[in-house]
């Protein structure tokens, strides 16, 4: 049977999700626009630095919650290494729909929001709850997909 379009945009984003080199959470995520995927972007270590499956998780050693602490992580989210992408190769995603295999903290709900994406489909949950609050009252359309 043919996937939706969510569907299908999805089983891209996990795929993408494959090449996140996090120790404590793979994330992929993609930005869409007219049905034609932009940009992809997965959390890793910035470009030039190592990753953590080499040096290791600031924030597992110091057993620091999810969700909490991000300024304590090497790594870029994967909605924020998304919109970077697409910053760094002159690709507008104002008006775009962000697929993502985790819902976004509250740092990336700010780019997206400021990014112009108007949609968010997301797969698993992320205990941020201001991260919902804000998307809502900036008027992002949000979309549990597991529902």
């Amino acid at each position: 049977m043919r996937p939706s379009w969510d569907e299908y945009f999805m089983e891209i984003a996990e795929i993408v999700k494959k090449r996140s080199t996090c120790i404590r959470r793979q994330v992929g995520a993609i930005i869409v626009k007219d049905k034609q995927i932009l940009t992809t972007g997965y959390n890793g270590s910035p470009k030039k630095l190592k990753h953590c499956e080499e040096v290791g998780c600031k924030r597992e050693q110091l057993k620091i919650p999810s969700g909490q602490r991000h300024e304590l992580c090497r790594a870029l989210h994967a909605e924020q290494n998304a919109i970077i992408q697409a910053a760094h190769n002159g690709v507008n995603i104002n008006g775009s729909t962000l697929y993502v295999t985790t819902r976004p903290c509250v740092l990336c709900a700010k780019m997206c929001i400021n990014a112009g994406i108007e949609k968010i489909v997301y797969l698993g949950d992320y205990p941020d709850e201001l991260s919902t609050e804000i998307l809502q009252e900036a008027g992002i359309e949000i979309v549990n997909f597991n529902k």
